[in-house]
């Protein structure tokens, strides 16, 4: 069944942090993680983030809880998703964010555009 065919996409592609989703099979595609939230600069580009992508039928969870960076960082790695948006304020403060690929662990710095037009290929 259904659940035989998740447990072998698991053990397939794990690592020891947690699940690496291959993306078509992924629950969400992309999970922004705003590391400052309640910081006007954070929110306001996570926000723009998060309606660009769904409005481009991406799946995105976004995480803005109120917990430390730390914690949001190991809880994205132990679900996995292909890629992870990282929002922070000094970031931000430039207009640029940070996209890690959760398979090879590369991270690129760059702009809000650049950054949609990447995940949404």
């Amino acid at each position: 069944g259904v659940s035989r065919l998740v447990g072998a996409i698991i053990e397939a592609n794990h690592d020891e942090k947690g699940i690496i989703w291959p993306v078509e099979v992924a629950p969400f595609k992309v999970g922004i993680l705003n590391l400052k939230r309640g910081s006007q600069k954070c929110d306001d580009l996570s926000d723009v983030i998060y309606k660009e992508l769904t409005k481009k039928t991406i799946d995105v969870l976004y995480d803005d809880r109120d917990a430390r960076a730390g914690a949001k960082f190991a809880d994205m790695d132990l679900i996995g998703l292909p890629f992870q948006v990282i929002i922070g304020p000094k970031g931000a403060e430039k207009g640029l964010l940070e996209i890690k690929n959760r398979h090879t662990g590369e991270r690129l710095e760059c702009g809000e555009g650049e950054a949609i037009s990447m995940l949404s290929s």
